[in-house]
């Protein structure tokens, strides 16, 4: 096997059960032979794990969240950085960037940067961040000071949230970047004369995780009030999954028509939308389970009749890149509707292997549900169609040999 660099991971927060796909990134590197560190800006909120968190053998090492929580551990870094080399030019870099961006965000990065600088725990030789907003800021920042060259992955709200300026000045200085969808794999190709450095990689699914699904459905078609379509969606309530377009939808349905819908995850946005639900009249036909561990999730997929989840662009620019409950979704031949956003494109085809409506329309989105709701025999094409493009293009050991090789292609340069 290559020699592994020794390598610090810089995430968001960790462990976060809305961020699957990462930790099965981190999962897969260690069994590629990976040895890693993880870095959080954040100490968890989440009440539960997913099992593939306790799998993950690297150590995790808390920044602190906000400067004011631990000044000591601040000053000390600050007190052992300002002489070296390398400090005036990231007060220099830093300043640039506070002028087009004055928050007290940037400064908690300054700060978080200074802490990861002096700590620099066990002795890493490689520094990548997940998200190009605020973890490359501290990772950019980090690696100006220490010398230790820095990669990227950009996933979704981080690119469509970041001004153009920030993403430029990002991808010319980390040694590499990948993203997950293709528009946000030619958005920040267009902000770069290093087109080279920039990588799509779809983050796939770890089909050993997510076996095949061999049961019948039954054949449920909203006739019998006994035997209702299960409807699901999994996802945090917030503006870019589009929870109100969905109630809006799933309320337009035929009064007579048997449905039933079950929501997983967590958000701010519950309340409102439980609010919303209870006006249109629909709320006893809902089931809200908040946010539930993997294998809860995966026995959910299983047992509904159809996937569902409304992505728009939210008013400040967020959206999704290609949701990692879709592909889980669709894995399991369940068949889903979901809009022409980011990626989801990519994995769906309307008519070919599920439906795809445009964003902010609950009445052709209660058009599709409607279809779907009445004809089993169509939702299990669908669904079969669907599993079989997962399956083929989809898997995530190819995510993971493409990662390695991006890595150890720069590591023969050291």
């Amino acid at each position: 096997m290559p020699h592994r660099l020794k390598t610090l991971v810089l995430l968001k927060g960790y462990p976060r059960l809305s961020e699957t796909f990462i930790a099965q990134e981190l999962l897969g590197l260690e069994r590629a032979g990976f040895d890693l560190t993880l870095i959080s800006m954040r100490r968890p909120t989440d009440k539960k794990r997913h099992p593939i968190h306790d799998e993950i053998k690297a150590r995790v090492v808390y920044l602190p969240e906000y400067l004011h929580e631990e000044p000591f551990r601040v000053f000390r870094a600050l007190a052992a950085t300002w002489r070296k080399p390398n400090f005036k030019p990231l007060l220099r870099r830093f300043w640039e960037d506070l002028k087009r961006d004055i928050s007290r965000n940037r400064v908690r990065r300054l700060g978080q940067a200074l802490v990861l600088a002096h700590e620099w725990p066990d002795a890493g030789r490689w520094l990548h961040a997940h998200f190009i907003h605020t973890p490359a800021s501290v990772a950019r920042y980090t690696s100006i000071l220490t010398g230790i060259p820095w990669s990227c992955s950009a996933h979704a709200k981080d690119i469509w949230t970041s001004p153009d300026w920030e993403l430029t000045e990002k991808l010319a200085e980390a040694r590499w970047s990948v993203t997950c969808t293709r528009s946000g794999f030619e958005h920040m190709r267009a902000l770069t004369p290093r087109k080279e450095q920039v990588h799509l990689s779809y983050h796939g699914l770890d089909l050993g995780r997510f076996g095949r699904f061999t049961a019948v459905r039954p054949g449920r078609d909203g006739s019998d009030r006994a035997q209702p379509v299960e409807i699901l969606s999994v996802g945090r309530a917030v503006p870019k999954k589009g929870y109100d377009i969905l109630l809006n939808a799933l309320a337009m349905l035929p009064a007579r028509l048997q449905w039933r819908f079950v929501h997983i995850g967590g958000g701010d946005e519950l309340p409102r939308l439980r609010s919303l639900a209870k006006r249109l009249g629909i709320e006893n036909r809902i089931v809200w389970k908040g946010a539930l561990a993997q294998e809860e999730v995966l026995a959910h997929y299983r047992r509904a009749d159809i996937f569902a989840l409304a992505c728009r662009i939210a008013q400040d620019g967020d959206r999704d890149g290609l949701p990692n409950v879709l592909v889980e979704a669709c894995s399991q031949n369940l068949v889903c509707i979901s809009t022409a956003i980011s990626g989801v494109p990519e994995l769906l085809t309307g008519g070919e292997n599920g439906f795809v409506v445009p964003p902010d329309d609950p009445r052709l989105f209660a058009i599709a549900l409607e279809r779907a709701i009445r004809e089993p025999d169509l939702r299990y094409r669908l669904g079969k169609a669907a599993e079989k493009r997962v399956l083929e293009h989809f898997d995530h050991d190819s995510s993971i040999r493409q990662l390695t090789g991006l890595f150890e292609t720069e590591w023969q340069k050291i």
